[in-house]
C-alpha cells in the first residue's frame, strides 16, 4: 500500500506520514481502520521500528491516527475523534510529482528539522560545525564533568550565575548597556525569548511592526497569540523610515519587534542616525522596541545598539550563544528594566520553572576560555570571505543581491527568470538542497523571487551548478520545473 525508498532525500519518518495521509484522503484507509501495528509496519517495509514510532507519533500529533490503548492506531472518526487535520504540505519526494507543495512556516520548520542531513542547505540558518567552536565545547564538557554534575533539583530561575555576571560585564565594556546580573535572563535560545516577550507585552488583537522580510518564526508566534502584524520595509541601510512613520501615525501599533544589525534574511544594518531616529519615534508613539541582536559578535563594526542608546528604558533586548557555539546548546538572553524583567522571569517561571543550568555551565566555561575572542575573529574573517565567494558566484549566475554587507551570515538576492522562489525550492528539494524561498520572510506570505543564501552553505559547486541548468536550461526541466535527474548528477 505504501512504497518506501530509502534512496530518496526525503526522510522515511516523511515518507510514512506522506504515505499515510494518501491513503486516508483516497479513503483506502476509511475512518476507523485500524492500521499495522509498529512492528509489522517496520517488519513489511524493512524499516526501524524507531522510524515508524516517530511517524506513528506524528500522525496521532496531526490528527490522522489515534492510539488506542492495548489495541493500536486507527484512523481518526470525524465524528468520534475530531476532524482529520488537513496535511502539511512538504517537498515533493521526487522527480515527477504531479502536486506542488504549499511554501509556508510550517513548510519551513519541517524542512529544517527533518532534512539537516541533505548534503547542501544554502538556506539554512546554522554555521556548519567546523566553523564553530568545537574544541572549547569539548574541553566544556570535560570541566563540567570534572567539577561533578548536580543532577537534583532546579538551577536559579534566572539562570546560572556566573554567566549572567559574565554578560553583565562583557555588555557594558563591548557595547555600553549597563546592566546589572539581575536584569538578565536566560532561555532555551533566543526564539523562546522572543516568543516571552510576545506574551508578557503582546495582547490578542494588539497591532505590531515587524521587519519586512523578517524572522518567520517570530511572525508565527505573533499571530498565535492573535496579533496584527504590520510590516516596516527593510532598506539596503536599515528601515524604511518614512513608511515606518506612517504606520505609526495611522495605526498606533504598540511594540515593534526588530533586527538592527546583519539582518536576516536581509542582510542589511540600520545606520546609527537611523536607531536615533527610531528611539524618537518611540517615544514620540509611546512605541515598546523589543531588539533582537542574536548576530553582535558576528559584527565587526561593534556599532551600538538600541538597548546601549536606549538603556533599557523602551528597549527589551535578546541575544544568543547558538549562533556561534552551538545551535544544540540552546541558551538565548533576554535584557529587560527591572519591573520588565520581573514580570518575564514570572512568565519563564510558569511556563518552564528554569532553563538548562548544564547548558549554562557548558556556555560560561566556552565565552571564558583564552581563545573565545580570537574565536570570533577568525569566524567573522570566515564570513567575510565567503560572502566574497557567494557574492562573485550570484554576480556570474545572474543574481541582483538586495545589499551585499559582507559580514553576517546571509545574502537576499533574487534572480530575473524566477518569479516564484518556491518552485526553485521545491525543485532543489527533490535534488538535495534545501534552499530559503523568499515568500517565507514577508508579512503576507505572497510568492517572490527572492532567496536567502547562508554563506557559509553556498559555496559548493554542485549548488551553482544546478542553478545554472535550473536557470539557464529549461528543456533540461521536466514536468515540476526540475533539472533530470540524469543531467544533475553528471
Amino acid at each position: 500500500m505504501i512504497t518506501l525508498k530509502p534512496e530518496s532525500p526525503t526522510p522515511l519518518i516523511s515518507q510514512i506520514i506522506d504515505g499515510v495521509r494518501e491513503l486516508v484522503a483516497s479513503h483506502a484507509l476509511k475512518p476507523g481502520a485500524k492500521v499495522p501495528s509498529i512492528r509489522a509496519f517496520a517488519a513489511r517495509h524493512s524499516v526501524s521500528v524507531f522510524t515508524v514510532v516517530e511517524a506513528y507519533d506524528r500522525l496521532v500529533a496531526q490528527g490522522v491516527l489515534v492510539s488506542r490503548a492495548n489495541q493500536g492506531f486507527f484512523v481518526c472518526r470525524r465524528d468520534e475523534d475530531g476532524p482529520i487535520a488537513q496535511p502539511v504540505a512538504v517537498a515533493s519526494s521526487g522527480i515527477g510529482a504531479t502536486r506542488r507543495p504549499s511554501f509556508n512556516d510550517v513548510w519551513y520548520l519541517q524542512q529544517i528539522f527533518e532534512n539537516r542531513t541533505l548534503p547542501m542547505k544554502p538556506g539554512c540558518g546554522w554555521l556548519p560545525n567546523d566553523w564553530l567552536f568545537e574544541d572549547a565545547v569539548r574541553r566544556s564538557f570535560r570541566q563540567v564533568a570534572a567539577e561533578g554534575l548536580r543532577l537534583g533539583g532546579y538551577g536559579d530561575p534566572m539562570g546560572h550565575l556566573p554567566l549572567r555576571t559574565h554578560i553583565a560585564h562583557s555588555l557594558e565594556h563591548k557595547q555600553q548597556i549597563l546592566v546589572r546580573p539581575a536584569q538578565v535572563l536566560f532561555s532555551h535560545g533566543s526564539s523562546q525569548a522572543l516568543d516571552w516577550a510576545v506574551r508578557s507585552l503582546v495582547k490578542p488583537g494588539d497591532t505590531v511592526l515587524v521587519d519586512n522580510p523578517g524572522y518567520p518564526n517570530l511572525m508565527n508566534i505573533l499571530r498565535f497569540q492573535g496579533a496584527r502584524l504590520l510590516g516596516v520595509p527593510r532598506t539596503p541601510s536599515g528601515y524604511d523610515l518614512e513608511e515606518l512613520q506612517r504606520l505609526l501615525h495611522q495605526h498606533r501599533p504598540r511594540v515593534f519587534f526588530t533586527q538592527p544589525r546583519l539582518q536576516s534574511p536581509s542582510g542589511s544594518r540600520a545606520s546609527l542616525s537611523q536607531l536615533h531616529r527610531l528611539l524618537q519615534m518611540a517615544n514620540q508613539y509611546d512605541l515598546t522596541l523589543v531588539e533582537n541582536d542574536l548576530y553582535a559578535d558576528m559584527d565587526d563594526e561593534n556599532q551600538p545598539s538600541l538597548a546601549s542608546l536606549d538603556q533599557l528604558q523602551r528597549v527589551v533586548y535578546v541575544g544568543s550563544f547558538s549562533k556561534t557555539i552551538s545551535p544544540n546548546l540552546r541558551v538565548g538572553f533576554m535584557l529587560a528594566n527591572p519591573d520588565w524583567m520581573a514580570r518575564l522571569a514570572h512568565l519563564k517561571m510558569l511556563s518552564g520553572l528554569t532553563s538548562s543550568e548544564v547548558a549554562e555551565k557548558l556556555v560560561y566555561n566556552v565565552v571564558t576560555d583564552g581563545r573565545w575572542r580570537k574565536h570570533l575573529k577568525s569566524l567573522r574573517d570566515r564570513l567575510k570571505a565567503g560572502h566574497e565567494e557567494v557574492s562573485l558566484r550570484l554576480h556570474s549566475h545572474g543574481f541582483e543581491p538586495f545589499y551585499e554587507p559582507n559580514e553576517g551570515m546571509y545574502i537576499w538576492a533574487r534572480h530575473p527568470a524566477v518569479a516564484d522562489s518556491a518552485e526553485l525550492a521545491s525543485a532543489a528539494t527533490a535534488e538535495g538542497i534545501m534552499f530559503g524561498p523568499g515568500q517565507l520572510f514577508l508579512v503576507d506570505g505572497a510568492p517572490t523571487g527572492w532567496l536567502r543564501f547562508n554563506v557559509a552553505y553556498s559555496q559548493d559547486r554542485a549548488i551553482w551548478d544546478w542553478l545554472e541548468r535550473y536557470l539557464h536550461h529549461p528543456g533540461a526541466r521536466n514536468q515540476t520545473g526540475a533539472p533530470g535527474l540524469a543531467a544533475s548528477r553528471h
